[in-house]
């Protein structure tokens, strides 16, 4: 597995606050990764600044096979990159089909006559077909986006992000609002996008970290507190402390 993503010696401060603190940190492709920590650690600053967001005051951020850095690079040029972010609250086209809101999230030439001369192709119908039923939304594709449920809305946007093909996908609180099938269904979505490109979860729920079955980072305080597989990371006394035994 090579590293698609590391962060080094990467510090942050907003009014003299260091939201992230010397933070060093590196996934592969393919990986699946889940952050926690505590509310205040830095989990969606660092979301904002490996996407472009937020820009670190010192630090190096490399990518990809050629170690290009990130850090001269605006948020679009970085999403061009394929690195893909699901934000919390799902932001889909309501009034638009399931179907429709895929077609558009596709990855086409992005130009401006390219969206006019958009153009129906087998090869993107299919495609649209593949992530519907890896996300699950098979039976729902000519539905309006604003009828699904909170959970299907949530899948609709990783299939949005999967339509872009991104090498790296962010994906904050999937599990959050969701019936326990709901998540049972995000868990096997996350973990088999995860065969083919880099999935970093940032997630409270311990429990769903847990079904990921995948290595856990913990920040605090804007670092790396602790490592590892789930129980290494939740048996450290530092991790329980500040994080597990509130």
């Amino acid at each position: 597995m090579s590293t698609l993503l590391e962060m080094s010696g990467v510090s942050v401060s907003f009014d003299g606050f260091k939201a992230i603190n010397n933070l060093s940190f590196q996934i592969g492709e393919p990986e699946l990764r889940a952050i926690i920590g505590p509310n205040g650690a830095g989990k969606t600053t660092f979301m904002d600044i490996i996407t472009g967001k937020t820009k670190p005051d010192e630090g190096r951020i490399s990518w990809g096979d050629k170690n290009i850095s990130l850090l001269g690079m605006s948020e679009s040029q970085i999403a061009r990159e394929g690195i893909g972010r699901k934000f919390q609250k799902p932001t889909v086209f309501e009034a638009q089909t399931v179907r429709e809101n895929l077609a558009m999230a596709l990855k086409n030439p992005r130009g401006p006559f390219d969206v006019l001369l958009y153009k129906k192709t087998r090869q993107g119908a299919e495609r649209i077909e593949a992530i519907a039923e890896q996300t699950g939304l098979a039976d729902v594709l000519t539905r309006v986006a604003g009828e699904l449920s909170h959970g299907q809305k949530q899948w609709l946007e990783i299939g949005m992000l999967l339509a872009q093909e991104p090498r790296l996908l962010l994906v904050d609180e999937p599990a959050a609002g969701m019936t326990p099938a709901e998540r049972e269904k995000t868990t096997e979505m996350l973990v088999n996008a995860a065969k083919t490109r880099a999935v970093v979860v940032v997630e409270h729920d311990m429990e769903f970290i847990r079904r990921l079955k995948c290595r856990v980072t913990c920040l605090c305080e804007g670092s790396v507190l602790a490592e590892g597989s789930i129980d290494h990371v939740t048996s450290n006394p530092n991790v329980i402390d500040v994080y597990l035994g509130r």
